[in-house]
């Protein structure tokens, strides 16, 4: 009985062994990362409370089937200002013939009172500046 057991565990071992993934090349993998340009943002509420939180879209343009938001790189250059630079993604997929326009957001949670003042870079060495009062 124990040489039987043995036996099909070798047998199972050895399935095992032969037994190959599906390497299948068809999906997409991402290739680079590079700063996109914001070209718009939209703020809510130019004022608002400690604690409380308040949404910031950013909209960007990528190139169809092979492009898409990667992160944001959210700076702080001093107490109350904010460089904020969004990142793309760009993946092996034949590339559409056109683009599309995404938005993503950041949720800003002030902890401490005073004017906040946002620079949302848009290519090369210019930015879009916002400023929230927060009270």
């Amino acid at each position: 009985m124990k040489n039987l057991l043995n036996i099909g565990f070798i047998a199972i071992l050895s399935g095992l062994t032969f037994t190959s993934c599906n390497d299948n090349e068809d999906y997409e993998t991402i290739q680079s990362v590079e700063k996109v340009k914001i070209d718009s943002v939209a703020i809510v509420n130019d004022t608002m409370s400690v604690f409380d939180v308040q949404s910031i879209r950013t909209y960007q343009k990528f190139t169809q089937q092979c492009e898409g938001f990667y992160g944001y790189d959210y700076v702080h250059t001093a107490d109350f200002d904010r460089n904020v630079t969004a990142y793309k993604f760009k993946t092996n997929a034949n590339c559409g013939s056109g683009t599309f326009k995404g938005f993503n957001q950041i949720n800003f949670a002030p902890k401490v009172a005073g004017t906040y003042n946002f620079k949302f870079w848009t290519g090369d060495t210019t930015f879009i500046t916002k400023t929230i009062v927060v009270q």
